[in-house]
């Protein structure tokens, strides 16, 4: 998520599958190298293409992430209903049950011997009578019992359903999990092995801006709320990049948005795909502190301007939340929340 070369992200349904996908692109995209090229600027291509396709495992994971986390509350929510529903069913049979029995018991005479031998026919008449509002009365709480129990069967059919679509969603977190580690363990080895100047080059140029872009308007926050995830960005300056995490002690590039609008009291998605139309979309030269600022087509990195031409964002691992310039890389939209 925070790196700066994204892909679009797969589906929860399609988790296993792209990260299979992963490895095969990897292996085409790593061989295309251009003959002319260093032994460095080979190595600093490759680190970018692995930062590339394991944002794409970041957001997938990260969605995968938040609708297993979903999952798991409707689950709980479905579980919880069952049980109330199975007490229920059961005080309802335990009612039908006593009083089945009692009018057993007290059925043993056939009705017309017992109007021959009533002492007072009338008396036997007015019992008869509640009887069978009795009688009438129960047979609509067996029809009640019924209903409960097939809206009963059909929520833990859904819930049978839910799942397992929980279980599917853990094995593609993990699945993307793998993914992400794997890439980034390649990059880290392949940055190391980078002298100094060229290390510090492969900064630089993650940080570029480009001159072409409009000027940012006015310095100053729209609103309160604006003005309070500012203040929480500004205060994660210098922390890690941790992919997967959305803080307080670490944040990939979503997890920093979301996390300083949090401690405005605004929830945002977990993606910067999401995030980025999560609110009201304004161009480059309408944006204010506070605005989110999406990158490249697939919206697959994203970073919050805080005025005067700059973003703070979480960029990629190695790289601590900081400052760059607003035109680092292809703006693809700029949300106010």
């Amino acid at each position: 998520m925070g790196f700066h070369r994204r892909l679009a992200p797969t589906g929860l349904d399609r988790g296993a599958t792209a990260a299979v996908g992963l490895l095969s692109v990897a292996a085409a995209v790593l061989g295309a190298v251009p003959a002319t090229a260093t032994p460095h600027e080979d190595r600093r291509a490759e680190v970018d293409r692995l930062h590339t396709e394991a944002e794409q495992a970041t957001e997938a994971y990260n969605k995968a992430d938040a609708r297993t986390d979903a999952l798991r509350e409707e689950v709980s929510t479905a579980q919880d209903s069952i049980a109330r529903q199975q007490e229920r069913i059961n005080t309802m049979r335990d009612a039908l049950g006593s009083l089945a029995g009692a009018q057993y018991r007290s059925g043993g005479i056939d009705p017309s011997l017992e109007l021959l031998l009533a002492t007072d026919p009338d008396d036997y008449l007015d019992k008869a009578s509640v009887l069978d509002r009795i009688t009438t009365h129960q047979a609509g709480e067996l029809r009640e019992l019924q209903g409960a129990m097939r809206d009963l069967a059909q929520d833990r059919a859904e819930a049978g359903r839910k799942l397992t679509e929980l279980e599917k969603g853990r094995k593609a977190v993990a699945a993307h999990k793998k993914t992400v580690e794997r890439k980034l363990a390649k990059a880290r080895e392949l940055l190391n092995s980078l002298p100094d100047d060229e290390r510090a080059a492969y900064d630089r140029g993650s940080r570029s801006g480009r001159a072409d872009l409009p000027v940012p308007g006015a310095a100053g926050p729209v609103s309160g709320r604006a003005a309070a995830a500012v203040a929480a960005a500004r205060s994660a300056l210098g922390k890690p990049y941790v992919w997967g995490a959305n803080g307080p002690t670490g944040f990939d590039c979503s997890g920093l948005t979301q996390w300083s609008y949090a401690q405005a009291g605004v929830g945002l998605p977990r993606t910067s795909q999401a995030q980025s139309g999560a609110g009201q979309r304004v161009s480059l030269a309408q944006a204010r502190p506070g605005d989110l600022v999406a990158y490249r087509d697939d919206a697959s990195h994203i970073g919050m301007y805080v005025g005067n031409g700059q973003v703070i964002h979480a960029p990629y691992p190695g790289a601590p939340v900081r400052y760059d310039p607003v035109g680092m890389m292809p703006v693809s939209s700029v949300t106010r929340v």
